[in-house]
């Protein structure tokens, strides 16, 4: 019997929770929405991957931008732009999501077109983390192509959780 007001107690203190929407709770929501993103992200990025690697023309265009501009090999510029695609479907999900559900209070659960640019622009510090953390995993670190996207996405979560969490969806006063 001493289970069941432990249990209550516990209900109880979630709920109200819920109803404040603690930091914490937005936390794990924005984490489980981000796993669904991350497997969004992931597999745009491994298709994406996989369709630059195939395309002369994609092949052509990243050996062109590298001599061009000496801003890094094919290989790098062929990662940075299947991750930028990759980032660009999972960030409009992610927006979708968290103002439907994590920060339900905060949007009122409406998708606005500045709600949305903003996020996408302050998104950009995500995914520069993302970026940076994906270069130097695979490349200066060596770590396979899977397990350095994997890393990228874990270091981006505190990055992105932050600027949603202080920026972007502000508790209304």
């Amino acid at each position: 019997m001493a289970r069941i007001p432990a249990f209550h107690a516990a209900r109880a203190r979630l709920a109200d929770a819920w109803d404040r929407r603690t930091v914490s709770l937005k936390a794990a929501s924005f984490a489980l929405i981000g796993v669904v993103n991350s497997v969004v992200d992931y597999t745009v990025f491994l298709l994406a991957r996989a369709l630059y690697q195939h395309a002369a023309a994609a092949l052509a265009a990243f050996a062109w931008l590298a001599a061009a501009c000496h801003c890094g090999t094919p290989d790098t510029l062929l990662l940075i732009a299947a991750n930028v695609t990759s980032w660009t479907v999972a960030v409009s999900g992610s927006y979708v999501l968290n103002s439907s559900i994590t920060f339900a209070a905060e949007s009122g659960r409406q998708l606005r077109l500045s709600r949305y640019a903003a996020f996408v622009v302050l998104g950009i510090v995500g995914l520069i983390a993302n970026t940076a953390a994906l270069v130097v995993a695979a490349q200066l670190l060596l770590l396979p192509v899977w397990l350095a996207k994997a890393f990228a996405i874990l270091t981006s979560f505190v990055v992105n959780f932050s600027i949603a969490h202080y920026v972007i969806f502000r508790a209304r006063k």
